[in-house]
Order: structure tokens, then sequence, then C-alpha cells
């Protein structure tokens, strides 16, 4: 494969301008067409702004800034790509317009020239059939905005030459990118791996256990993603995660640890898109300022002077100072228990205690901001109220939601934890690339796979079956690459 010198950028919107602006900055003379009259040069006088802000930021030199605009040529036609050697398609996402590109590019550029889409969910095989060379066919996906978001993923097709491949991510590195291997597969990485936060969400909320400001509050506070599922949905906007989750679960064959629901297509479908609407799962005012969704209020009472701990736990008692905590159950005082994978109602049957005064609390993350509760189905709202009053006047934020196997956060986290163990089995990437991956394009606390050996690798494993003992859907059927890591005891990411 020849040195790569000149690249090609096909599409100058959005990403294409992105592409080419890091492209420039990353040392390369760049070739930038777009087929709408006078487009590309607009998209240049943009590009070329941006850069004199970094230069004004002191993020480039006045003198990088200067060779970088240079380097970036508006051509008028795609046989204008010839000496490229490397053109990225970055046009919209309609197969037959990529196959027009692909095969134009073929006829004009060299015969080891790559040629490479940033197609975020058509699989590459499909857009290498059209040509004669498929061997030189990658995908090259960065994420939007690029020049801020650091990582590409590089997509082999079938076809794709390992050589190709190994070019594009020394290409990516250039860029400034951080690259990853990727197999060619529905959503690739991160589109299939950023599923399970989105769709496990809508699933809590489907049910009933909880409201989207809860489930966002709980993620944020509890587990420190930098958003949560629902208004993260909204930011992306439900036109475009809804299509996708579709695409992707249709693309592996209807698995349900795909599955979305009704709930989010009904959104889409009333048009309630998120803040480009002003209505999503939140309200929105004209400046995108949202309004916090609804909390049921918690039931008003005294914090509780007494309580039976069921799990002997200095965090348990911590969360209830001040409260005297006695050995045996006296028939009147809240009952508390700090379950894994169980809701309150298996819980109570097991232990053979009144579920009417038993509260569950979800010890397994970061307590020392919010705290989530459960209760079973006839529990007395003034032993939950009296709990949450104890909680509360100890400084905490208190969540109380409906009985639910796994609270919330265990069952976004594991089925996280889970979707990247699976992508690891079927070798979309390799575990650290996974996690890097989820890291860097969806600004996840942490990688699937280390947080998987964050809540215990077994413990994850517990949670996934009981959920879906509970519930009897295979959404939750555990990956074998967990399970087999699991009962080893091994960490998350220990190769095959």
């Amino acid at each position: 494969m020849a040195e790569v010198e000149t690249v090609g950028v096909v599409g100058a919107g959005t990403m294409g301008a992105g592409i080419a602006q890091v492209a420039a900055t990353g040392g390369h003379p760049v070739r930038l067409y777009d087929a709408a009259p006078g487009f590309a040069a607009k998209s240049a006088a943009a590009i070329a702004g941006r850069i004199d802000r970094l230069a004004e930021k002191g993020t480039l030199s006045p003198e990088a800034a200067a060779a970088a605009k240079a380097r970036i040529t508006v051509v008028d036609g795609l046989a204008d790509m010839a000496p490229c050697g490397l053109v990225v398609e970055a046009v919209v996402e309609d197969l037959a317009v990529k196959h027009q590109v692909f095969t134009t590019l073929e006829q004009h550029c060299a015969p080891d020239a790559i040629l490479a889409s940033n197609t975020s969910s058509i699989p590459i095989a499909r857009i290498a059939q059209a040509l004669q060379r498929r061997d030189r066919v990658a995908g090259m996906h960065f994420f939007n905005p690029v020049p801020v978001m650091r990582l590409v993923e590089i997509i082999s097709g079938p076809d794709t030459a390992a050589a190709v491949a190994d070019r594009l991510s020394v290409l990516g590195e250039r860029f400034g990118r951080v690259p990853v291997k990727v197999k060619d597969a529905p959503g690739f990485l991160v589109n299939l791996g950023g599923r399970s936060f989105t769709t496990e969400g809508l699933a809590i909320v489907q049910e009933g256990v909880a409201t989207p400001e809860q489930v966002d509050q709980v993620m944020r506070d509890c587990c420190h993603f930098r958003m949560g599922p629902f208004e993260l949905m909204d930011l992306t906007g439900i036109d475009v995660n809804h299509p996708v989750s579709e695409i992707v679960w249709q693309g592996y064959y209807c698995d349900p640890r795909l599955r979305t629901t009704p709930y989010h297509r009904s959104l889409r479908e009333a048009g309630r898109l998120g803040r480009k609407t002003g209505q999503g799962h939140f309200a929105y005012d004209a400046k995108g300022v949202r309004t916090p969704g609804a909390v049921p209020p918690l039931p008003a009472a005294d914090p509780a002077g007494r309580v039976v701990l069921l799990d002997v736990s200095a965090a348990l008692a911590d969360l209830v100072a001040g409260a005297e905590i006695i050995a045996h159950d006296d028939g009147l005082s809240p009952l508390l228990v700090a379950p894994v994978g169980e809701d309150c109602t298996a819980v109570a049957v097991r232990l053979g205690v009144d579920h009417r005064r038993l509260v569950a609390v979800d010890l397994a993350c970061d307590t020392s901001r919010r705290v989530t509760l459960m209760t079973a189905p006839g529990a007395d709202p003034a032993i939950l109220g009296a709990v949450a009053a104890r909680i509360a006047g100890n400084g905490r934020a208190v969540t109380a939601i409906k009985d639910s196997p796994g609270f919330i956060q265990q069952r976004l986290r594991a089925m996280i934890a889970n979707l990247g163990c699976e992508m690891a089995q079927i070798g979309i990437a390799q575990p650290a690339d996974i996690d890097t991956a989820m890291q860097l394009g969806l600004n996840y606390p942490q990688g699937p796979l280390a947080m998987a050996d964050a809540m215990g690798v077994a413990a994850v494993h517990a949670i996934l079956r009981q959920l879906q003992d509970a519930t009897g859907d295979d959404r939750y059927r555990p990956s074998q690459w967990l399970r087999r890591r699991a009962l080893l005891g091994l960490p998350a990411a220990t190769p095959a």
C-alpha cells in the first residue's frame, strides 16, 4: 500500500467538513468536493474559521493554522480525486448514492488508493459489492463533532485487506483520533454497544418501575454517567435513536437483548423528537433549557427511629445513622435489605418476612449523593416515608421506585456489561478496543468490560440470571463470554 499523502473528502456537510479539518490539521493536503454547487467552498470557509479560532485559543500556533488552511483545496468533481491516496465518502445514508460515488472513484483513483466510507449504518460489504477492487474498501466512521470526538472506527468488510485497515489506523492517529478496529456488523461497535443504555432505561419506564427523570438522576448521581439515557435520547433525537435501534435489532435477527419499546416508537410517531422539537421525554423552552420531569412524591413521615438490618452492612447502617438499629424484628420497625438482582417481593418470600415493612436499598453503586429505595406491592407507605426521611436527613437525595429485580442501575449496568461481553464473544472488536470505543464514543464512565469487573463479573451474571428468571424474557440472557468468566472467576476481558 503506497504512502498516503493527499486525502479526498466527498461530501462537505457537518461530517465531511470535520473530517477535512482533522486531516488538514494532521498534515495532509485535502481535496474537498460536494455535489451541491458552491457548497464545498462555503464549507471550506467555515473550516478556515474554526481553524482560526483554534489559533486564537492557543490550540494551534498561527503558523500551523495558516498551513492547515492552505492544505484544503475545493475541487469540482470526483475525477479531481485522482491524486488522492485515501478518499473518505461522507454523503447521505443512501446505498444507491454511495454506489455511484464509489464506482466513479474507482474509475479515477489509483489502484492502490483506499476508498473509505463514513457510514454509520450501512454494512461495508454492501457498499463494496458494486466495485471491482473490494479489498481496498473499508469503513472510517468518525463521530460528531469530528474535531472534538477522538474516536474513529476502522471497519473491515469481508473482503477488506488487512493492510488497508492497518493503514487507516495509522492515518486515524495522524488525524489526531484514536482508532479501533471493528468487524463489519449491524451498528458496528458504538451504535451496537450503545443500545443497552437507552433500551433498558426505556424498559424500566415501560414497566412503570420509574420515571425518565428518576432513571436519569440515578445514572448520573450514582453511576457517574454525564447524561442519563433519556436526556441523551432527547439530545440525539428520537428520530435518530429509534430508527437506529430498530435497524440494529433487525440486523441481529430480533435478538431480544437489543429490543426497544412501544413507548420509544410512540414518541417518534407523535413527533416528540427531543430538544429539536421542544418535547421528547422532557419539555424544552426556546433556548433548549429542560423542564425537570416528573418524580413521584415521597410519603410524608418522620425519620425512622428504629430499624432492623436484615443485611449486616456498615454502609447500610451509615445511611440510617441516627436511628436505633435493633437486632430482632419487633413487628413494627422498618426491615432493611440490600439485594443484588432480586426484587423486594422475592426477598420477602425468601426470608419469610413481612413485605409491608420491607424496604430494599441499592448499595451496589455510589450512595454518597443519592440512594435508591424500593418496596413490594402492598407495602406500608409510612414505612417507606420514614426510611426515606432518615436517609434524606443524613444528606442524601432519595429515589423511591416500584419493585424491580436489580433496581435501576444494576439492570442498566448489567445490560451494558453483557452487551460488551457479547461483542467480545462474536468478535466485533478486541476487549480493550470495546472499552476504549464506548468511553470515547459515548462518554461512558467505564467501558462495558471494565464495568463488569467493577460490579463483579459473578454479580453481573447473577443479576442477569435473576432478571431472566423473574421476567421469563431472554432479553436478559447472559452472554456465553460473561457466563464462562463468571463461573471461572476470571476478569471480563480475559481472552478466549
